[in-house]
């Protein structure tokens, strides 16, 4: 691993003023030494990654880093900058700016050394040395943990070597060190972490690194004690040695305890500086911690009686944290990753007050979490909450609407257009009529849409605050349906329904009544609370807002009802599923959850519902007429996409669109804007919610549907076979952008190209 970073890699005069031209500049040296094949398809996935989150850190760091199918090997490139570049650091722009690249399957000895050179970032001595050096192979050897050629021999005297803290940043010397000795010092501590990293790595997988972050130990005659950062493959973080365990052994008394888990999106580099900062930070507090880091390569979780013993927790994390039920009722402090590395002392003695003042998490519910605790979404913003507590309605509703939908759309079939009209089955059903079958279908699809606002609102509440919020949500979302307040009703209902079942949770209430707590006072309160604010406060200004809404609906014609259609297929197409598809997909459903929609809700529906299927059909189509502009595995993808498409799943085209989301998307966008106008022109109306083609039967102006479907895709189909013959042909054959693999190894991996 010794040519990871190389003195060509190296740019101790990056005269870059933006972190775009500067991660450009080191991945041309990648690109020149065979590390990376794609240059613009690299800067992509960084870019990616640095959409997720700025990479900048507190001391004039900068760590642009991605794992990504165009790395061939696990490469470092290192930058130093005279004027300093913003990465988005609260202390300002960075000097010292590392590209490192990650192939999308890197092993657990690469990851092992990447991570360890986040862990040395940390290291003050090992900054400044790279600050001083002259040259690139002398930043190059003191990166790689090499002993410069020139350095002097360590002192065999006991004391006046350096020793290195066990698995931490904080190199210390037993006797003096002068400026004149810092590179030397910092090269000793780098090869500690990278150097025995690398050769853990090399030795065996029984013999991983572990993570022993133990006492200062002095070093020896001609050797200096060190021990490696926790690797991915590390062993079990219970075997450590926890974070200031010396200090506290030496008084005598119980110290308090913490575990931590750490955790980025690319888990390479903020994962272990966060837990190299923590354990430093405890160290110095006088507490035991022990950190957890869930990195790229998976994690080894803590033992079960370490956890147990714990006195409090923090998560210093930016994706789920794993298996969290493991900490429940326990004191916890939830940050973002960045916190962690930042403000590890303020972590730590928020964790002590809140354990101090007996503020624990609620216990581990018995069948699993709430599902934005399963999203570990903690530490998002609010408005990423929100979205995820709306989609969590959402994805309960849609089953109604699909089935009360489609039996509707069926009755009307069956029994035409006058059968909401007719009388109840139970009172008049004559099993040989098509009538009544029909009005059997229609009325059984009424009652299924009668569930949508109370479900989509007691499901909303259930996704902020558990079981205890369907009562309330379920009350809210039917009195919504009362007031004719409608899906937006709904939404709002579900909304305060969690909310005020969340406050009442934070309430200390005695032992002895937290039995009926969830069974009869939360639902109680709660439900009088909501539908006292649902019936007297704000039910009427909603209504008159969903009336509003119906009616601005129903006055859409000519012009403005094709840029309608062109938008919502734009956005039924930008994301294949994600949070803008399910927004221009719940705006249709919402028109036609009544019995009797109006036309315009159900010109909306099929609009979406025709852009929604064009990019699986076009990447089934551009397979079968342009095979060799893909790989093998990608014509295998579309002969599944012909029947996904037509079963209006637009998921089908996300292998396509992981692999070339810069050629796929745009072109996905064009043909889906193209049929949304289209089928809006042609008036084309849809009482079904989903079906795709198989519902062709029950859609108005069939003919002239499909028409626009099949301009959609091949105008689709026609730009993604243009853009991906523009690419430059290899010796390897046509098919050269290492892009069309990323689908592939995305599932292996199971992150995304960015990551």
């Amino acid at each position: 691993m010794s040519d990871m970073i190389t003195a060509d890699l190296v740019d101790l005069d990056l005269s870059a003023d933006t972190k775009e031209a500067a991660a450009r500049a080191l991945a041309e040296r990648m690109v020149a030494q065979g590390r990376v094949t794609d240059l613009e398809g690299f800067l992509a996935d960084v870019a990616a990654r640095e959409a997720q989150m700025p990479t900048g850190l507190d001391g004039g760091i900068g760590i642009p880093h991605c794992r990504s199918a165009h790395v061939t090997e696990p490469t470092l490139a290192f930058g130093r900058s005279a004027a300093g570049i913003d990465f988005g650091a609260p202390d300002g722009p960075a000097d010292l700016i590392f590209l490192i690249a990650a192939p999308a399957g890197a092993d657990d000895a690469h990851l092992t050394i990447l991570s360890s050179l986040a862990r040395q970032l940390m290291n003050a001595e090992f900054t400044s040395a790279l600050r001083a050096a002259t040259d690139a192979d002398t930043a190059a050897v003191l990166i790689r943990g090499d002993e410069p050629p020139s350095a002097p021999q360590a002192p065999s005297a006991a004391g006046e070597g350096p020793a290195v803290i066990a698995g931490t940043s904080g190199s210390t010397t037993a006797g003096s060190a002068d400026s004149g000795t810092g590179a030397n010092a910092a090269a000793s501590a780098a090869q500690g972490a990278v150097g025995a990293a690398s050769a853990a790595g090399a030795a065996s997988e029984a013999c991983a690194p572990q993570d022993t972050a133990a006492a200062p130990v002095a070093a020896s005659a001609g050797a200096a004690a060190v021990t490696t950062a926790q690797a991915p493959s590390a062993s079990a973080p219970a075997q450590a040695t926890p974070a200031g365990a010396g200090s506290a052994s030496d008084s005598g008394e119980r110290p308090f305890r913490i575990v931590a888990v750490t955790s980025c999106p690319t888990g390479i580099a903020h994962t272990y500086m966060a837990a190299e900062s923590l354990e430093n930070a405890g160290r110095e507090a006088g507490v035991e911690l022990v950190v957890e880091t869930q990195g790229s390569a998976g994690f080894t979780r803590l033992d079960p009686a370490v956890v147990a013993a714990a006195d409090g927790v923090i998560f210093a994390h930016d994706v789920p944290v794993r298996d969290k039920d493991r900490f429940a009722g326990k004191p916890i402090i939830d940050v973002g990753v960045k916190a962690g590395i930042n403000r590890p002392a303020e972590l730590i003695t928020e964790v002590r007050e809140k354990a101090a003042r007996g503020e624990t998490s609620a216990p581990a519910p018995a069948s699993g979490s709430t599902p934005v605790e399963r999203a570990g979404d903690s530490t998002e913003g609010y408005g990423t909450k929100l979205r995820k507590w709306l989609m969590s309605g959402v994805s309960y509703m849609v089953p109604f609407v699909a089935a009360g939908g489609l039996l509707i759309a069926l009755g009307f079939t069956i029994g035409g257009y006058k059968i909401n009209k007719a009388p109840s089955v139970m009172d008049h059903f004559v099993w040989t009529q098509a009538d009544s079958w029909g009005a059997l279908l229609f009325q059984i699809g009424a009652v299924a849409f009668g569930f949508l606002v109370p479900v989509l609102a007691g499901y909303i509440a259930y996704g902020m605050a558990d079981r205890p919020g369907l009562v309330p949500g379920f009350v809210g979302g039917a009195i919504a349906l009362t007031i004719n307040a409608g899906f937006l009703g709904g939404l709002v209902a579900g909304l305060i329904a969690g909310g005020v079942v969340m406050a009442i949770q934070k309430i200390n209430i005695p032992a002895a009544l937290r039995g009926i707590m969830p069974v009869v006072v939360i639902p109680l309160i709660s439900s009088a609370i909501v539908g006292f604010l649902m019936f007297v406060v704000i039910g009427k200004p909603i209504a008159t807002a969903q009336k509003g809404l119906t009616d601005w609906l129903n006055g859409l014609t000519g012009t403005n009802a094709i840029l309608l259609g062109a938008l919502l297929g734009l956005m039924m197409c930008f994301d294949l599923g994600g949070p803008v598809n399910k927004v221009a997909y719940t705006f249709a459903t919402a028109g036609i959850a009544v019995s009797n929609p109006s036309d315009s809700a159900m010109k909306i529906m099929a609009a979406v519902m025709a852009a929604g299927m064009v990019p699986p059909l076009a990447m089934a189509l551009a397979t079968t007429v342009r095979g060799k502009l893909f790989t093998q595995t990608e014509r295998e993808n579309g002969k599944a996409a012909w029947v996904l498409g037509a079963s209006f799943i637009s998921e089908g085209a996300i292998p396509f669109a992981a692999a070339d989301p810069l050629r796929v998307i745009p072109s996905a966008m064009v043909g889906g804007a193209l049929t949304g106008a289209l089928s809006m022109a042609f008036g084309a109306t849809l009482r079904a919610p989903h079906g795709g083609i198989f519902v062709v039967p029950l859609i108005g102006n069939p003919l002239l549907y499909l028409v626009a479907i099949a301009a959609g895709v091949c105008a689709t189909t026609a730009l993604v076979v243009l853009l991906k013959g523009m690419r430059k042909e290899t010796p390897e054959g046509p098919v050269t952008d290492p892009a069309t693999n990323a689908a592939t190894s995305m599932k292996e991996t199971k992150q995304p190209v960015a990551a």
